[in-house]
């Protein structure tokens, strides 16, 4: 066993490597544009893209009548447009505030998933289908097509960012001046949901309904405590989701059971969230300028100057000739 660990450690298995590879590149895409959705207040639309594209899996399924992966991702990927247009929709067209909207369409479209779902398993061979992986995530049936499926994805989304980053920082800090500097801000938001949308449903096979939306907020977040410059943040951004991604499928893979690896390793979705969450504490706790201990050392310092300046001030006091009335 302890053998079968180090070969995982040390990537020399075909499978953890395709694993790895495929998380982390989804780890990179989802920090560097999370970094935007976060910005943008926008990082729950991931959440409710990610439950809204679970009907879509199903309806792909009944259509094509097998687990064919391309075709679930497809029929995610439309489910996940259509709920995002859905918030953009009523947070337009209504008077219903975008927090309200969200919680609307994510319930409304998990809840028809999570009922054909239901009538997926029923059905002869259903139980087989795999639909369940969808939920919770199962890195560990990922082969090399899904790992270039999400390294497309990751490369168009960094190309994107990088093509377009000086359009989403306006988007993002000063929405009034991009419009009027000619930028189509209601294109590049709607491109920025696609972008949000097409990294959610890239990573459910991987991370799962409940738990892809973290990567796309964790990293982001962390990000922020370490610099002000939206150029290092994005760095940041996606250098912690390809180590968390990284992190959490090792660990996952290294509890090893009977039958061999990630045969009943604990659930890799899961795992990488909580190391995000780890790198999130750490970056909260010790971020040189806005971490906890630097908060704590700068207000025991201001406190240890004002001490030492009281006296002063006492002797001052003492010593300031009498005020005199004209």
């Amino acid at each position: 066993m302890i053998a079968e660990t180090w070969d995982i450690i040390l990537l020399r298995d075909s499978t953890t490597r395709t694993v790895v590879a495929g998380t982390a590149l989804l780890g990179l895409a989802s920090g560097v544009i999370g970094t935007f959705a976060v910005l943008r207040r926008r990082s729950l639309v991931g959440d409710a893209v990610a439950h809204a594209s679970l009907p879509g899996v199903c309806v792909a399924f009944f259509v094509v009548g097998d687990r064919h992966f391309p075709s679930l991702l497809i029929g995610a990927l439309v489910f996940g447009l259509l709920g995002a247009g859905c918030i953009a929709a009523i947070r337009e067209w209504t008077r219903i505030k975008e927090d309200a909207a969200i919680g609307l369409v994510l319930g409304t479209f998990f809840g028809l998933g999570i009922v054909l779902s239901g009538v997926i398993q029923r059905m002869p061979g259903g139980n087989r289908a795999g639909l369940d992986g969808f939920l919770f995530g199962k890195a560990a049936s990922m082969v090399s097509s899904d790992a270039w499926t999400i390294g497309g994805t990751a490369a168009g989304t960094v190309a994107l960012v990088a093509l377009l980053f000086k359009e989403f920082r306006l988007l993002c800090f000063d929405r009034e001046y991009a419009a009027s500097s000619g930028i189509p801000v209601l294109w590049m938001d709607l491109l920025l949901l696609a972008l949000v949308t097409t990294c959610t449903v890239a990573g459910l096979p991987a991370a799962g309904v409940v738990m892809v939306a973290a990567l796309l907020i964790i990293p982001a977040s962390a990000a922020r405590f370490w610099t002000e410059n939206l150029t290092v943040m994005t760095v940041i951004a996606g250098f912690f989701g390809v180590a968390s991604a990284v992190v959490g499928t090792m660990v996952s893979a290294t509890v090893i059971g009977p039958a061999g690896a990630f045969s009943r390793g604990l659930p890799t979705g899961p795992c990488i969230t909580l190391a995000a969450t780890a790198f999130f504490l750490l970056s909260m706790v010790f971020a040189p300028r806005r971490g906890v201990v630097a908060d704590v050392w700068r207000l025991f310092s201001l406190r240890r100057e004002l001490a030492l300046q009281r006296p002063l001030r006492r002797v001052l006091r003492v010593d300031s000739p009498p005020e005199t009335e004209a």
